[in-house]
């Protein structure tokens, strides 16, 4: 079982095998449909896309929600099924930005019970320059019965931040670039700033140069130094809107360190309510 990271090496070896699935993540936010009809150009064979609008969120309630709110588990366990997802799967997600969609994906399948998802190494950019094979055609699964655990301890709430804003053993991670984080140059949400008390770290700083993922030492050192003393299993990462934080999460489990928590609404759910402070 592959739960963390794998190679498009490995990959390309299962593509042929009828219980792994494949889905492709690629999204851009200013352009929501473009990604889309990239895949349908050219994607893994076997590979089925996972909108990031209408798949892996539901519509965001202005003043209410944050820009991406979880499906309900029962969406998900329909959505699940459909795609052909159930206990004996094997899921591979990727995307062309370092992971930063698809780990979404990856976290919410584990959120639901699945561990068998893995976030593919360098993702649609690697598996081109690797000249692996890619397709046109459309694959129609087999329908499943996706069967959803949710592991409740996981998702973290506003309330539950502002709760813990004096607890040492409760960390804050800000997975957004540092200039946003400062409330610098914020061009998507309509307040500026960062939770009290969190840190920065940025969740491109998980990759290397090429935009694949820095070996497993170096992720456990930067977030052992970021963590200090406190629990992993009590840290909370949070970005814009609940997506890229998932990376922050993903490298602390590749690296060893464990489980940690999402604060799904994020930074746009934060701000939604006016007597949240601000720093």
């Amino acid at each position: 079982m592959y739960s963390s990271l794998i190679t498009p090496q490995i990959v390309n070896e299962h593509l042929e095998v009828h219980d792994w699935r494949f889905l492709d993540c690629r999204f851009e936010l200013t352009e929501p449909e473009k990604k889309l009809t990239e895949f349908l150009d050219s994607h893994l064979p076997g590979a089925l896309y996972a909108h990031l609008n209408h798949d892996l969120a539901v519509p965001h309630i202005p003043g209410k929600t944050g820009r991406h709110p979880l499906p309900e588990k029962e969406k998900l366990k329909n959505l699940f099924s459909s795609w052909g997802i159930d206990g004996s799967v094997q899921v591979v997600v990727y995307d062309d930005c370092g992971g930063a969609y698809a780990v979404r994906l990856w976290w919410m399948l584990r959120w639901l019970g699945h561990d068998a998802v893995a976030l593919m190494d360098g993702g649609w950019p690697r598996w081109i320059k690797e000249g692996r094979p890619v397709t046109a055609e459309l694959f129609v699964p087999q329908e499943k019965n996706f069967k959803a655990d949710p592991r409740q301890s996981w998702l973290a709430t506003a309330e539950d931040i502002q709760n813990n804003f004096d607890n040492p053993d409760v960390c804050i991670l800000d997975a957004r670039n540092s200039d946003r984080f400062h409330g610098k140059n914020e061009t998507i949400d309509p307040v500026a700033g960062h939770i009290p008390g969190a840190l920065s770290a940025p969740f491109a700083d998980n990759l290397d140069a090429d935009g694949n993922w820095k070996p497993k030492a170096d992720l456990r050192r930067r977030f052992e130094n970021l963590l200090a003393d406190s629990p992993v299993e009590k840290t909370v990462s949070y970005c814009g809107s609940g997506i890229t934080a998932c990376h922050n999460i993903l490298a602390m489990y590749h690296a060893g360190l464990g489980d940690s928590r999402l604060y799904c609404g994020s930074w746009s759910d934060w701000i939604a309510d006016p007597k949240r402070p601000v720093a």
